[in-house]
């Protein structure tokens, strides 16, 4: 699923990786990360000047067909069929390019080409922020956003610890118990502005999500 991190220009897209990649595994994989993958997808998420996401991009490699795909129905295949989902593990640059390469392809193209192989885009309805009503705005600030993330499934324990390390997140005292919903919460300022995000876990097992509040200051002159 998508990194919730600042959106970058294409010209400083070089230092670091901005795409999102997967190993595809064969339909009897058994879970063991060694095995042999048939392939690689690689994501992008559009974003708006608010950073929400507006559409989805995709290209997809395997060693049966030879070549590069773009599918908006395979980027919503991910997070909708379980039997897919599981079959699609997220890594690194490093590891996409290393097991391209052992599958004969040669070297993983650069970003901008491979920006190139994105043909078919899924476009993601936005919606305006949720707003309370009557407004819960807190004293100090003129408005308060709420925008919701939604993930399949529940975080994982190590999903969880990555993000208490890069998010210096603190975790729920009943972080481990089964009925826990907030799992974690983390906080920053900037300038004016307070964001709160929750680690939220909706019904054992069914989904999470990332639930970000948005404590605006007064805008600029104001």
């Amino acid at each position: 699923m998508r990194r919730v991190e600042e959106a970058t220009p294409v010209a400083g897209r070089t230092a670091h990786p901005a795409l999102d990649y997967y190993l595809i595994f064969p339909e009897a994989w058994d879970g063991d990360p060694s095995a042999q993958p048939d392939g690689v997808a690689v994501e992008e998420f559009m974003l708006a000047d608010d950073h929400t996401a507006t559409g989805l991009a995709n290209a997809v490699w395997t060693a049966a067909d030879g070549d590069w795909w773009g599918s908006a129905a395979f980027s919503r295949a991910i997070r909708a069929d379980p039997r897919l989902r599981v079959r699609i593990v997220p890594v690194r640059r490093g590891d996409a390019e290393t097991v391209y390469r052992r599958l004969g392809a040669g070297a993983l193209p650069d970003e901008t080409t491979l920006r190139t192989r994105f043909h078919d885009h899924a476009a993601l309805p936005g919606s305006p922020p949720l707003r309370f009503a009557p407004p819960e705005v807190p004293e100090g600030f003129h408005e308060k956003r709420v925008y919701r993330i939604l993930f399949a499934d529940a975080p994982r324990e190590d999903q969880v610890a990555h993000l208490r390390q890069v998010w210096g997140m603190t975790l729920a005292d009943d972080v481990a118990g089964p009925q826990a919903r907030v799992l974690g919460t983390a906080r920053r300022r900037v300038a004016g502005d307070v964001f709160t995000w929750d680690l939220r876990r909706i019904g054992p097992g069914v989904a999470s999500s990332i639930d970000l509040t948005a404590c605006l200051g007064a805008p600029p002159g104001g």
